[in-house]
């Protein structure tokens, strides 16, 4: 089951796509492009507030990729993805609009 949720930062929308233990992103700035975790641009101090101990880690990016991945990994279902990326990405100011599942009409958030 596919599932879909869009948000928004400021003025810019986000759009998440989660296929099982896939997890695709894209801003309306990137002009369709889907992209992984490996290519963001990762906060430096975003990520230290996540993960206090990397904060003195040369490769601090790397790591947060692979916990983000592990941590997908051992979720069961889309849902619990989907509830996971909703509560982390409001965390940090994106403020979850919409979440679609396979293809059906948008449900607001």
């Amino acid at each position: 089951m596919v599932v879909g949720v869009i948000f928004q930062l400021a003025s810019e929308n986000i759009q998440v796509n989660i296929d099982g233990t896939n997890v695709l992103f894209r801003t309306n700035s990137t002009n369709g492009a889907w992209a992984t975790i490996d290519n963001l641009k990762l906060d430096y101090a975003g990520v230290c507030r996540e993960h206090p101990d990397l904060k003195d880690s040369k490769d601090w990016r790397e790591q947060a990729i692979k916990r983000f991945k592990d941590k997908i990994r051992n979720m069961n279902t889309e849902n619990e993805i989907t509830d996971y990326i909703i509560t982390d990405l409001s965390k940090f100011g994106y403020k979850p609009l919409f979440k679609q599942r396979q293809g059906f009409r948008p449900t607001k958030l």
